[in-house]
Order: C-alpha cells, then structure tokens, then sequence
C-alpha cells in the first residue's frame, strides 16, 4: 500500500529527441495557398536546413479542414532544432516567404508544440 502513496518519478526515453507539432490555422479560403506555398517553396527551405518533416497533413475534420495545415519534425535533440530552425530564419528565401505572409495575410495564427516521446512511445 505504501508503494502507491510514494511519490512517483516522470518517465522519460532514453534520448534527447525531441519532436515539434506545428499547427497552422488558416484565413477561411486560405488552405491552397498555404498547401501551395509549401509544396512549392518552404518544404525544400526547411530540407536545405536540415530539417527532418515526418508529415504534412489537412485536418480530416470538415469544420478544422478548411484551415488547418499541420506539420511535424524531428530533431536528435534540442538543441538541433534551435540551430536549424535559426538558419531557416536567416534564409533569404524565407524571408521573402515571411514578407509575402506579411502582404498577403493567409495565417490566422500558429499552434507550435514540443514534445518529447515516452518510453514506450513506439516513435523515439
């Protein structure tokens, strides 16, 4: 009985990874351009620096799809994605990506969370 009044210890894996779920919400309408502006540009930016995307993914829900567009990477650690994420940043091309949200306006806000895995998450 006292085994489970002891206080208990977070479990963690036995790496750094770390993973990030980002979450787009869009302006109603918006989705295509985004989709596009990824498939076309973002996608081969966010590679150039090493980026690791797992996915990209609509939300399947009717109300969510029409503008939500989600994505998730992987880092060996932390500070991995701090670096790449720096260099995206300092990117030419990515800055005039970022501009041409700025003027266009498709991004309603954005969703970005860290996570990482559990020891018995299958994905480490």
């Amino acid at each position: 009985m006292t085994g489970r009044l002891a206080p208990m210890e977070p479990v963690q894996a036995d790496s750094n990874r770390l993973f990030e779920l980002r979450i787009y919400h869009d302006l109603p309408g918006e989705l295509p351009v985004m989709e596009s502006r990824f498939r076309e540009k973002t996608s081969k930016i966010l590679a150039r620096h090493n980026l690791n995307v797992v996915g990209y993914w609509v939300a399947a829900d009717a109300s969510a799809a029409e503008n939500s567009f989600i994505f998730m990477l992987a880092y060996q650690n932390p500070e991995e994605a701090k670096k790449s994420w720096a260099a995206v940043r300092q990117d030419p091309e990515f800055q005039d990506i970022e501009k041409a949200e700025q003027s266009e306006k498709t991004l309603q806000r954005a969703e970005v969370i860290y996570m990482r895995p559990t020891d018995f998450s299958p994905m480490k």
